[in-house]
């Protein structure tokens, strides 16, 4: 019988998805993602193989588990930031971009954002479920509550455009990924670039 990482089964699991999580950590710092194997994550993460599989069925929907499970505390902040009504909307998406590309600096997100990673961000649940879809519909809300204080232009399609702001986004993550050096720099750029496509 496998040894209990913890007082608690529930705290056995939280244990194990922690090892999990820097097992992915460490061997995207070694190799590129296509390589890595599910023999590797249970490996690094000191669990049987077999054993692994009870938390995933596949290494698609491992590293799924993972990000869904990294990206909370970026949902958590974006939803914290965007309820601040209060405050000015250009303020708030500013915040915003530079919560989100914090975030991407996670290497458990880092899948999430590397090139030819669309299959993989296909694979996640729609709705709810997804935690980029939710910042998504936190940001669509910034900039409706912008265009109704007349801080930002009327965009006309706010799902298109910050579909498309999304893109500036993603190519931010995937260069400060690069280039870590470049995460002062990119956030600047991108804090820029979003609030110019929506400035009146």
């Amino acid at each position: 019988m496998p040894r209990i990482r913890g007082v608690s089964i529930g705290e056995h699991h939280e244990k194990v998805w922690a090892d999990l999580a820097e097992a992915v950590r460490e061997l995207l710092l070694e190799r590129g993602y296509e390589t890595i194997t599910m023999g590797h994550i249970a490996t690094r993460a000191g669990l049987a193989r077999n054993t692994l599989y009870n938390y995933a069925r596949d290494k698609s929907a491992l590293v799924l588990a993972l990000t869904e499970r990294a990206a909370r505390p970026a949902l958590d902040r974006v939803a914290a930031i965007a309820a601040r009504t209060a405050d000015p909307a250009a303020q708030r998406l500013g915040e915003i971009v530079g919560a989100v590309l914090e975030a991407s600096t996670d290497q458990a997100l880092q899948p999430m954002f590397r090139p030819g990673s669309g299959p993989l961000v296909d694979e996640m649940p729609k709705g709810p479920g997804n935690p980029f879809a939710a910042i998504v519909a936190l940001v669509e809300d910034v900039v409706r509550d912008g265009i109704g204080r007349g801080e930002f232009r009327d965009v006309g399609d706010v799902p298109l455009t910050v579909e498309l702001l999304s893109g500036a986004m993603r190519a931010g993550a995937e260069r400060i990924g690069r280039d870590p050096a470049a995460y002062d720099a990119t956030v600047r750029a991108a804090r820029e670039v979003i609030l110019a496509s929506v400035a009146r």
